[in-house]
């Protein structure tokens, strides 16, 4: 088996590359990423990318079409990754997330490729009700994220047939301890904060709902994924990704780390205008139809778990949200000294 992942020198990469050559050592994995967060490297005593076959660096915007040949399934990372980037660089949202996407699947499509996988988001259901969201509930987009991740969904849609699988893994906020660590994360941020200040600042009023996964259960959602049959949810499926569980209010979060963290203080900001993206969402489809394969990391081993990480990286800085562990930071560090264009594209 060839499988090809793009994107995967960011936050979910390094798991999906060890779980994936764990379930099929024999494979050939090959990794396609421009490079942005490639340095980012948190406690890593190898670099994650020595468990590929083949390392390639590039730009989803401009794909060597070649490279797909062979390859029998994709899987696409590769995105800008959440609000703050999509809100300063929407039109390359667009063109990552959304255009991209579906010209690879298509190309793909056309050279042989049986299945493709894509990395898709509960923020799809943006402002909600209190009733826990299905697949088949009304879309409710508040971001340039959102609205790219179904723009993707929609077009990858017309392309499944019986001969080619598309699998739209809505995931739920991700969160924990990973090689290539962002802090731009609800619970990741909490903990840094926990760990650098013994402060959890909720810069919402706390009432929020969201739906959270463990990284490392991504990656296991990502590798039921590659061996889905058709009977087992259709030639095209978008998916609700976690489990029921792991539906949280924000307060409740930061609560649980003050738990884990001694002598934590947790600080609401009563004043902060109601955060309009809240959501329960609903995963009985996915535990349906990936028994095997459902959420093994509960909420307060994962937070005990980057507690560890961080702590044994020496972790200590309360300005973390101005530091390179912030997706937007790096970017807009790269775009300083003249690495990156206006268009995020390598000036070299």
């Amino acid at each position: 088996m060839k499988i090809l992942i793009t994107g995967n020198m960011g936050y979910v990469g390094p798991g999906v590359i060890s779980q994936l050559r764990k379930t099929y050592p024999n494979s050939e994995l090959i990794g396609f990423d421009t490079g942005f967060f490639a340095r980012q490297l948190t406690n890593s005593t190898i670099l994650p990318e020595n468990k590929l076959n083949q390392q390639i660096f590039g730009d989803v915007r401009n794909f060597n079409y070649d490279l797909i040949n062979g390859v029998d399934t994709i899987v696409y990372l590769a995105a800008i990754s959440n609000d703050p980037m999509g809100n300063k660089f929407e039109d390359i949202t667009m063109d990552i997330n959304y255009k991209a996407a579906v010209e690879m699947a298509k190309v793909g499509k056309n050279k042989g490729v049986r299945s493709f996988i894509f990395a898709s988001s509960c923020s799809v259901y943006g402002a909600a009700d209190n009733n826990a969201k299905v697949e088949t509930d009304t879309l409710n987009p508040l971001t340039a994220y959102a609205r790219s991740k179904i723009a993707a969904e929609t077009d990858l849609k017309t392309l499944a047939d019986d001969f080619f699988t598309v699998t739209c893994h809505r995931f739920a906020t991700a969160c924990g301890a990973s090689n290539r660590l962002r802090l731009d994360l609800v619970v990741n941020d909490f903990v840094a904060g926990a760990v650098a200040s013994k402060r959890i600042d909720i810069l919402s009023d706390g009432s929020p709902w969201r739906p959270l996964i463990n990284v490392l259960d991504m990656a296991r959602a990502i590798d039921w994924s590659v061996a889905r049959k058709p009977e087992q949810g259709g030639n095209f499926l978008a998916i609700n990704t976690g489990c029921n569980e792991w539906n949280y209010q924000v307060k409740e979060l930061a609560e649980v780390v003050a738990e884990v963290v001694p002598g934590c203080k947790v600080s609401i900001n009563t004043d902060a205008p109601p955060d309009k993206r809240s959501y329960k969402v609903s995963f009985d489809l996915f535990k349906k139809l990936a028994p095997n394969h459902q959420p093994v990391h509960s909420l307060k081993p994962s937070i005990q778990n980057l507690y560890d990480s961080l702590n044994a990286t020496g972790f200590n800085d309360p300005n973390f949200r101005e530091s390179s562990l912030i997706r937007l930071n790096v970017l807009n560090q790269l775009r300083q000294v003249n690495l990156l264009d206006s268009n995020l594209r390598w000036t070299w």
